[in-house]
């Protein structure tokens, strides 16, 4: 089977070729999780593959509650998209609790 001038990204069953015995193998970037790539997918398509890169996390926001239980929030930028079946981009968000301790919580009623 030949994966030649028909690599797909992601999980797409319509990006296959005849593979041996007439059976099917497949040409996105999904048969290496399954196991049914084409012999030469490895050496045509994920030479041009490239994988997502992300840049630092940035500072928590402050907390969302002046008083009491509340939620901190931070993101992160891609710096370089994933393409040709590379490798997914992580979280770009990231969620924690906290408490918030403003001075006039202790006088609130």
């Amino acid at each position: 089977g030949g994966c030649w001038h028909q690599c797909c990204p992601g999980r797409n069953n319509a990006c296959w070729a005849s593979g041996a015995y007439r059976a099917r193998c497949y040409c996105d970037s999904y048969c290496e999780r399954t196991g049914d790539c084409c012999e030469d997918y490895h050496a045509v398509c994920r030479r041009a593959a490239v994988g997502c890169l992300v840049g630092p996390w940035g500072p928590w926001s402050g907390c969302s509650s002046p008083c009491g239980v509340g939620s901190k929030a931070r993101s992160r930028q891609v710096t370089v998209p994933p393409r040709h079946g590379g490798e997914p981009c992580p979280d770009l968000k990231q969620r924690r609790g906290c408490l918030g301790e403003h001075p006039t919580c202790g006088t609130a009623k």
